[in-house]
């Protein structure tokens, strides 16, 4: 499992798919709110002038020399939920990149939010 402390490290980092390609560089971290473990990453990609924050799960990322490495093709990723690279995740934009990757979403019990950016 990697821990926040951890993966606070990989910032600005390359993030590969399982091939290799460079999808982008990671932007932030997002931890699910129940367990306070890292769920979530941005990756910063596009060109200079158009960049985005794309979403990816954290759950199976490996930790390299320089990049984290996560289990998700490149064009799954690039095609996921994202904001400006000064926006911050509307609530109500959680749920679609839960459903991009097939992943179960869970609110809190009175509709708290399952994300929280570290």
């Amino acid at each position: 499992m990697i821990r926040s402390a951890d993966i606070r490290e990989w910032r600005n980092h390359d993030v590969v798919d399982l091939k290799q390609r460079k999808i982008g560089m990671l932007e932030a971290i997002y931890v699910d709110t129940a367990t306070d473990q890292p769920a979530m990453a941005t990756v910063r990609t596009g060109l200079l002038s158009r960049q985005r924050l794309v979403f990816v799960p954290l759950d199976e990322a490996v930790l390299g020399p320089g990049y984290v490495k996560v289990p998700y093709a490149k064009g799954q990723v690039r095609q996921a939920p994202s904001i400006g690279t000064d926006d911050v995740l509307p609530a109500e934009q959680e749920e679609a990149i839960f459903r991009h990757y097939d992943m179960t979403y869970q609110p809190g019990a009175n509709g708290e939010r399952q994300l929280a950016r570290r």
